[in-house]
């Protein structure tokens, strides 16, 4: 019996370490983005946002904070995720055009 309970709880651990949480949407409601399609550049950094930043954190839709509130969220961050400055201006091309 003692073993059927060991064999039991690692069979749990291991189903439960094995599930991929997804990421969850910020406070805003999750809303199509824009109904026209993004620009191949605009689609890039939308990309870097969604790779990137989900590795922490939820997802925060753009509209959830003003462009002025963005700035210095995009610029701790961008250092914290060890994104180079090509990248950080694709994100932030990305935020800035869906607010």
């Amino acid at each position: 019996m003692k073993n059927i309970l060991i064999l039991a709880g690692l069979a749990f651990l291991v189903v439960s370490c094995g599930t991929q949480k997804t990421a969850t949407v910020a406070a805003a409601p999750v809303e199509a983005v824009k109904t026209s399609a993004l620009t191949p550049e605009l689609e890039a950094g939308k990309n870097l946002y969604d790779n990137n930043c989900a590795k922490c954190h939820k997802l925060y839709e753009p509209k959830s904070f003003t462009k002025e509130e963005w700035t210095p969220i995009l610029v701790k961050m961008g250092k914290k995720a060890k994104l180079d400055e090509t990248q950080m201006a694709s994100i932030t091309n990305y935020i800035d055009s869906q607010l």
